[in-house]
């Protein structure tokens, strides 16, 4: 089996995401999985119907894996790594994610459309438009108010904003100095304040689940903005929410995060490139393993001769 990567960074970064990736070149080597890392900027889009088994890489051709697995958000790496996905997808190359769901879940409006029309639950969600109306905010969201850019990752691009004045003099300041920027409001959900759950979903089963908690009190319980991590046990109506987000999103390796209500669990968010680090600290789980076993059973599948034979045929 072979697989390739689609990251942007080097490799050999501090950063997470990095340190991610270098943990998937290690359980690869250890299965016998061929794997590749492949920065989008090293491929050459060339749209003909004589090639369908290469793509251009560094001006050469390549053959094409079995799997794609990236791990470039569109919103830090630009439209190039989209389009590089798409022309994969659309050589035969199974991926994980798809270029739709990633496209769909990096728009957090789009998200929360989707999963309302398929009943999940979720906070109160407004589109800003600007000048904003503060009364209709108001009257539907109610203060504390979350305030989302709509393409944030990782925490970034989120605030808890306590009172309507705050809320005027950030709308106010947004409209003089970037009134083109797109936000969403959100109901804020006081239970769940400080804290949240992450769920690993892959292939639509669920790998593992932490809970996270913010430092020092604080609004944001990302791992990666320093927060604390363990292992947290579902019960089924959360583990059924986590699932079913995944399969109404299409995504195969997803990061389903879940908010406390007073009665249950609402969906925050959903996420097609989560990381794992924290998770399998707090977790007795191996993400890249997992992720790679799913590839192997798929490909089984599709070499899987589709007549058996009968134990009582003739010879």
């Amino acid at each position: 089996m072979e697989v390739w990567i689609l990251f942007y960074e080097d490799i050999e970064s501090s950063t997470n995401e990095a340190f991610e990736i270098r943990r998937f070149q290690a359980e690869a080597k250890d299965m016998g999985i061929t794997l590749k890392v492949f920065s989008p900027e090293q491929f050459d889009l060339l749209v003909t119907d004589e090639d369908r088994k290469t793509v251009l890489i560094d001006g050469e051709p390549e053959t094409l894996p079995d799997f794609l697995l990236p791990r470039t958000p569109p919103i830090e790496s630009g439209y190039f790594s989209l389009a590089v996905i798409r022309q994969l997808e659309r050589l035969g190359v199974e991926t994980y994610n798809g270029s739709v769901c990633i496209e769909a879940v990096a728009d957090k409006m789009h998200t929360h459309q989707i999963l309302c029309e398929q009943g999940l639950p979720t906070p109160i969600t407004m589109l800003a438009k600007f000048p904003v109306d503060i009364a209709l905010v108001e009257k539907h969201i109610g203060f504390p108010v979350v305030v989302k850019t709509l393409l944030g990752v990782n925490g970034t691009g989120v605030f808890l904003v306590e009172t309507e004045d705050a809320f005027n003099d950030l709308m106010n300041l947004i409209g003089e100095t970037n009134p083109n920027i797109q936000l969403i409001f959100q109901k804020y959900v006081a239970a769940s304040r400080g804290r949240d759950l992450r769920v690993f979903v892959v292939d639509g089963e669920v790998l593992a689940c932490m809970e996270r908690r913010a430092k020092d009190g604080g609004f944001k319980a990302n791992f990666s903005q320093g927060g604390a991590v363990e292992q947290f046990d579902l019960d089924e109506e959360a583990k059924q929410i986590a699932i079913r987000t995944s399969e109404v999103l299409d995504i195969r390796v997803a990061g389903i995060d879940l908010l406390f209500t007073d009665d249950g669990f609402t969906i925050c968010e959903a996420n097609t490139f989560p990381g794992f680090k924290g998770l399998e600290q707090a977790c007795d789980i191996n993400v890249p393993r997992s992720i790679f076993e799913s590839m192997q059973r798929r490909l089984d599948e599709k070499f899987e001769p589709e007549f058996a034979l009968d134990d009582q045929a003739v010879v």
